[in-house]
């Protein structure tokens, strides 16, 4: 297989792939993860593809972190949900029974 024939064949599976990905965006279905995919099937023949996928790469990583919540605040919001739980149970079995 020649050179550009292989990279035509990466370019058209790649494309398709990160097309389905934006699709699945809005569909139920895992659409970064596919968009992922689709860019580093790309990034095997295409630099531009490869410098795409490690700025997203990163974007994830810093969005991952600053999602991340601390253990205390964790454990106050799980003991908060169950204090509110118990709460409604109570009113619930008071007003039905």
């Amino acid at each position: 297989m020649t050179p550009i024939v292989k990279r035509i064949i990466v370019g058209i599976v790649g494309g398709l792939v990160t097309l389905v990905g934006v699709v699945a965006l809005v569909a139920p279905g895992p659409g970064w993860l596919i968009i992922f995919t689709g860019l580093g099937i790309l990034a095997t023949e295409f630099a531009w593809a490869a410098r795409v996928l490690t700025s997203a790469k990163e974007a994830a990583s810093r969005a991952a972190n600053k999602a991340k919540i601390k253990k205390k605040h964790q454990l106050m919001i799980i003991a908060a949900l169950i204090f509110l739980s118990l709460v409604l149970l109570i009113i619930w079995y008071e007003y039905t029974f």
